[in-house]
């Protein structure tokens, strides 16, 4: 709900703040006094385009800030949360204008986009009269407002839910199907690389053995002349380790009982001389068994070299080649289960599609049956509304089936005519803006249970009307003040007495300069205002008595 709005230096007012309440508001006030500036600054706030030519004269901007109550609106929490502009349950929308035709915008104190204040106004303020943003012009609004006339968002879901579930699994079907021919020409490569990889049959540790075994071979011949030397140095002479080792164990074996220090010392060269005849035993048997094998080392060089080629072929590492063939034998095994995958998708898409359809046309015909309703509801109010020619039509389209969309495979319009003999047409071309609003005033009231937007501005519109007419027009608008918030501009006094609360625009002097004020009526002071709407120059008693019969009459529904 609308709460505050505060004004300063637009146009003729110099500071306004005006507080509001919920029900029904009118403000009035004589002609010329600036009635509609409370409506341009809401309209500014909802993201209309500036002029500078809209700040006082004098001054270098102007500034509007509204402050709503938004804690029974959960959708748009909902979006302020989503834009990180939560602010406990309130919202504060600010704009700025300066003298050099700059525009600045703020919701809850931070910087925004027109385009949010947009989004965010569209939830919070619908106004109805000559402004082209109102929403009951867009043909979006109008199917959302026939779908909630009808009640029946469950089947909307369920439209929008199996239309999206259909074009995910189209777009997969089209995307395979374009690769069809390169995955054709993949397949091919795949059995290719495979069959190359397969015949050379890497083993897993193979690489690690072939490479050891080759650096052996390659080295044996050197290996086998160290271990002859080795051999030689150890025993196959007289200065041989062992035959030395010997030797000075028996040149010291008489003294040792003589000493326990030449003990210890012969038993060491004992042992030593055990594990180098060890050594030479373990040393012949390895020369023995060490052959020269150029026919197996070449072997191993091709071997080698063929891994090698393989992977510098495929840029991998040698040893990455067994998970490549893994790898492209799963890829092979994918691709060649497309083709089932292909005929399973198409038939999944026409499921889909079927589905789809079946549940948009449950859609369209209960959409065919709600507009009946709603034409019919909303030309009744028109009638009351002083349009005795008046109807509405709300017309339906079938669409093409390319056409269709998650809202359904329906074209919705609002059409309407004012005049015998004319047909019916869009309701955005109405030409008057007076007719117009009664229309939206008719709409409204037909669909009051439904909609979603809080606050509801209606710019004048009695204009053209008055008597009876003008009093349904008054008990409308209070009516849906049970509702919602409804604030009125209005210049007639049937309109005004219907009002839960009653503001007047007041023009005055100060000096050289023009302002404007905003006073509450309650009381006499509303009395006066509703006889200075009803007569003319001079209020008479009677008069006055009259205005307060209207005021003090109890409400009654409107017809």
């Amino acid at each position: 709900m609308l709460q505050q709005i505060n004004i300063k230096d637009l146009a003729i007012v110099s500071t306004l703040e005006v507080a509001l309440h919920s029900g029904m508001t009118v403000l009035t006030g004589e002609t010329g006094a600036g009635k509609s500036i409370l409506v341009d600054a809401l309209g500014l706030i909802l993201g209309d385009r500036a002029d500078n030519d809209m700040i006082r004269t004098g001054c270098d901007r102007a500034e509007i800030t509204a402050i709503f109550d938004t804690s029974d609106l959960p959708a748009v929490n909902s979006w302020l949360t989503e834009h990180a502009l939560d602010d406990d349950n309130q919202c504060i929308m600010r704009r700025v204008l300066t003298r050099n035709g700059s525009s600045r915008a703020f919701i809850n104190g931070s910087p925004a986009p027109l385009k949010s204040l947009q989004q965010l106004g569209e939830q919070l303020v619908d106004i109805h009269g000559q402004h082209a943003h109102q929403s009951l012009l867009r043909r979006e609004h109008q199917r959302q407002l026939l779908d909630e006339f009808a009640a029946h968002s469950a089947l909307c879901q369920k439209t929008a839910t199996s239309f999206h579930a259909w074009h995910q699994a189209e777009q997969k079907l089209t995307s395979l199907q374009e690769s069809a021919q390169e995955r054709g020409a993949r397949i091919d490569l795949l059995r290719y690389q495979l069959n190359e990889l397969t015949t050379l049959q890497l083993g897993e540790n193979e690489l690690t053995d072939l490479s050891q075994e080759h650096s052996l071979l390659s080295n044996s011949g050197r290996i086998i002349e160290q271990c002859n030397s080795a051999l030689n140095n150890l025993d196959d002479d007289e200065n041989a380790a062992l035959s030395r080792i010997n030797h000075a164990h028996q040149a010291l074996l008489e003294f040792s009982d003589l000493d326990p220090g030449i003990k210890e010392t012969c038993e060491l060269l004992d042992n030593a001389s055990i594990q180098i005849s060890e050594a030479l035993s373990s040393l012949r048997h390895y020369t023995d068994n060490l052959e020269l094998d150029p026919s197996r080392l070449d072997y191993l060089d091709r071997r080698l070299q063929a891994i090698h080629d393989i992977a510098r072929k495929y840029r991998v590492k040698p040893e990455a080649l067994p998970a490549l063939l893994l790898q492209h034998q799963q890829e092979l095994d994918e691709m060649d289960y497309a083709d089932t995958h292909l005929a399973e998708l198409e038939e999944e898409v026409n499921q889909l599609r079927e589905n789809y359809f079946k549940q948009a046309r449950s859609l369209s015909k209960a959409r065919h049956k709600a507009a009946k309703k709603l034409g019919q509801q909303v030309t009744e109010g028109m009638l009351s509304l002083g349009m005795p020619n008046g109807r509405l039509v709300v017309e339906l389209e079938t669409l093409a089936d390319e056409k269709a969309s998650a809202q359904g495979i329906d074209r919705i319009e609002f059409l309407v005519t004012a005049n015998p003999g004319h047909p019916p047409r869009p309701l955005i071309k109405v030409a008057s803006g007076g007719e117009l609003s009664r229309i939206s005033l008719a709409i409204q009231v037909a669909t009051a249970s439904c909609t979603q937007v809080p606050t509801l501005i209606f710019d004048e519109v009695d204009v053209g009307i008055g008597g009876g007419t003008a009093e349904i027009v008054g008990r409308m608008l209070r009516a849906l003040g049970t509702t919602q918030q409804v604030l009125c501009v209005t210049h007639l006094p049937q309109v005004a007495s219907q009002g839960n609360h009653h503001l007047r625009v007041e023009k005055g002097t100060q000096g050289a300069d023009i302002k404007t004020a905003l006073a509450e009526l309650a009381g006499d002071a509303r009395i006066e205002e509703i006889a200075r709407m009803l007569g003319g120059i001079k209020i008479t008693d009677q008069t006055l008595a009259h205005a307060r019969e209207m005021i003090e009459q109890p409400p009654t529904a409107a017809s």
